[in-house]
């Protein structure tokens, strides 16, 4: 077969590089892929396709002069104050592109609809009381301030946020792995999740990967951006302070809003009594222990070093819990939250009305054929509406 000579051969070293594989591990399925990178031979086309699916890394690439500037097109809050920030993986790059995709489909639609924008997108300034905020997206959501209460496990409280959210015309996602490829695991470590603000379809995207607790508050955290009318990538290491002001202001109203001040002042007393007072109010609340330390710390209930030396200790715990989180089950339940319920619902209701090619439709959703059909089926019956 024909060889592609025009290839730069630095490319593909650059892109085994990228995309975090070593090159033992490419040699079992490319035996000659050393050769390949110092050009002393060249793969055939369909090697180069092969080579360009195993690394994730866009097929053009291959012929460029030199690795292209990758980074990313949404403000980057990631940097702390433990470790700087890396070159965004490829999982992170595909995962904040399909969202961009779906979400200029979907602003498109609904301004075309006639939709009304979302009055509560850049409500705020960071000259606001961050209580008042909290208040006012627990209002938008149709929350009261003791609604994680209700809720018998973290599970059942974040999936209660989630459809909140959903329902007050925020796509939320939360999803463990890069669109339905269970092969490209998402690193809670490089991102816990981003925000995209727009008038008609503000996304959250949340990391499944990460504990129940996190994600609780990587979700109430996202919508404080969107209340600001920003968007933006995080990883903050679980409530450190951080060194954006912005992402100070977020993390106070996720914390007003998880962990109400005057519901918090009241509990606290309660579980002295306890002998785990941190685990009780962790499960009273529905968020992580270092939430309910960071608000201790904010009250004053314990000092800065108590708090890092808690902080500390809860590292070495948060990866592990992490790694015990089941994933799989019901597939279209998984579904509903790797596509977002109110994503869904618009989609299928476009494609069954003729304004969305079912090929656009099943590109937008990952999902084909009858597949599809099923998820659209089962969705109906999940809102109670017809699609």
């Amino acid at each position: 077969m024909t060889t592609v000579t025009s290839i730069n051969p630095q490319m593909l070293q650059w892109a085994r590089q990228r995309a975090g594989i070593g090159t033992s591990a490419l040699r079992k399925k490319f035996p000659k892929l050393p050769a390949w990178e110092d050009g002393v031979v060249f793969p055939t086309l369909r090697q180069l396709e092969d080579f360009s699916r195993a690394t994730w890394a866009p097929l053009g690439y291959f012929f460029l002069a030199a690795p292209p500037d990758e980074k990313l097109e949404i403000p980057d809050f990631r940097k702390t104050a433990l470790k700087g920030v890396r070159r965004p993986s490829p999982n992170l790059l595909d995962t904040l592109q399909e969202m961009q995709r779906r979400q200029g489909w979907l602003s498109d639609y609904l301004a075309e609809d006639g939709a009304a924008p979302l009055t509560f997108i850049g409500s705020a300034t960071l000259n606001d009381d961050p209580k008042r905020v909290a208040q006012a997206i627990r209002k938008s959501l149709s929350l009261d301030s003791a609604w994680a209460n209700g809720s018998r496990t973290w599970t059942d409280a974040t999936t209660l946020l989630m459809e909140k959210t959903n329902e007050a015309g925020i796509v939320a996602i939360c999803n463990g792995v890069v669109g339905n490829n269970t092969h490209r695991k998402l690193d809670v470590e490089e991102f816990r999740g981003f925000v995209l603000s727009d008038p008609y379809a503000p996304f959250v995207f949340i990391n499944g990967a990460d504990a129940k607790g996190a994600q609780m508050f990587t979700l109430a955290h996202e919508l404080a951006h969107l209340w600001l009318g920003g968007g933006g990538v995080i990883n903050f290491r679980m409530m450190l302070p951080e060194d954006f002001k912005e992402e100070r202001f977020c993390d106070r109203v996720a914390a007003e809003f998880l962990v109400p001040s005057a519901e918090f002042q009241a509990a606290w007393n309660e579980a002295q009594s306890h002998e785990e007072p941190f685990q009780y109010l962790a499960r009273h609340f529905k968020v992580s222990q270092l939430v309910i330390a960071r608000r201790a710390l904010d009250f004053r209930y314990m000092s800065r070093e108590d708090f890092f030396d808690f902080y500390e200790h809860h590292l070495e715990t948060v990866a592990e819990h992490a790694a015990q989180q089941k994933s799989g089950g019901n597939f279209y339940a998984t579904a509903n939250h790797r596509i977002g319920l109110a994503f869904g619902a618009h989609v299928v209701r476009a494609a069954r009305s003729g304004r969305l090619l079912y090929r656009d439709a099943y590109r937008l959703t990952g999902l084909t054929g009858c597949t599809f059909d099923r998820y659209a089926e089962k969705l109906s019956i999940r809102l109670g509406v017809p699609l």
